[in-house]
């Protein structure tokens, strides 16, 4: 049996795009429907560009219900199972945020998140591993508000004063 040793090398987003923009708008449209049928999460991100990246605010309140619905589970286990369960809820959050790229969205989806962790009482500070995922959190919330501009940063303050430990 013969074993290619050779990758095929991938081309840069410059060069795909200057491909792209040779193509008739049916081949463009054929691309984009292979890809959304190879990988359910390309389906997921052409789904939100086609239907929801216009209303910035209804994406938000969509992504919350869907956190929401998530957190009901939590709070009816052990510990064991709330760390599987809160980090399964943030792997939903963190591919939602990607699939925007909204400091917006990331700041408000991820104080939602901690909001949540808060209200369904999950051991934070008694569990190391809770703890770092709930810091981590905090972290990347700063990093995200230090990009808004400063009256976006005042609507949040509260929200982040809330989550502080």
């Amino acid at each position: 049996m013969f074993l290619c040793t050779t990758i095929m090398s991938t081309p840069s987003i410059q060069e795909i795009k200057k491909e792209l923009r040779t193509l008739d708008a049916s081949v463009v449209q054929e691309l984009c429907m292979k890809l959304a049928k190879y990988k359910k999460e390309n389906k997921e991100l052409l789904t939100y560009l086609l239907f929801e990246a216009h209303d910035e605010q209804a994406y938000i309140t969509s992504v919350k219900n869907t956190l929401d619905e998530l957190f009901l589970t939590v709070a009816a286990f052990n510990t064991y199972n709330q760390k599987k369960n809160i980090r399964k809820i943030l792997r939903v959050a963190n591919k939602q945020i990607k699939y925007s790229g909204n400091k917006q969205t990331e700041i408000e989806v991820r104080i939602f998140f901690c909001r949540k962790m808060k209200e369904a009482r999950v051991p934070i500070k008694s569990n190391a591993v809770l703890y770092n995922l709930y810091i981590g959190q905090l972290k990347k919330i700063e990093t995200a508000f230090s990009k808004l501009p400063e009256d976006l940063q005042t609507d949040y303050e509260r929200d982040l004063n809330f989550i502080l430990l």
